[in-house]
């Protein structure tokens, strides 16, 4: 496991808010609709969505996580309540925990989801 992540140990994939399972699912929307390697979306304090794809430019290279958290940021969010992550890794980055906690917290719930949908990991941004 990564340094700066801590697993939710009483994460069950099946018992999952709904509101988390949202954000997966726009996730992985996103990153079907645009083709890109990762999905993400992040939600708010507010409740509010930001739904993002990797970003690879030759001058600008961000995960879609990171973007998310741009996007939510560039619209005047203050903090995070969750963020989900659709990709084939086995495990977040470690950029995109910084940038979850950046502006969430340490603490904020990161669910990574293979791009089947399935959570595969429930961690927390330390």
């Amino acid at each position: 496991m990564l340094s700066g992540m801590s697993e939710l140990t009483d994460q069950d994939p099946a018992a999952l808010d709904p509101e988390d399972k949202k954000i997966i699912t726009l996730a992985r929307s996103a990153r079907a609709r645009n083709g890109v390697a990762e999905g993400a979306a992040v939600r708010d304090e507010t409740g509010r969505t930001y739904v993002a794809g990797t970003v690879a430019l030759e001058s600008l290279r961000l995960s879609a996580l990171q973007t998310a958290v741009a996007m939510a940021v560039a619209s005047g969010a203050k903090g995070l309540e969750a963020a989900a992550v659709v990709s084939e890794a086995a495990e977040p980055a470690a950029a995109d925990l910084a940038a979850v906690r950046d502006l969430g917290g340490a603490g904020t719930p990161v669910l990574l989801a293979g791009p089947d949908g399935v959570l595969r990991v429930a961690a927390r941004a330390e």
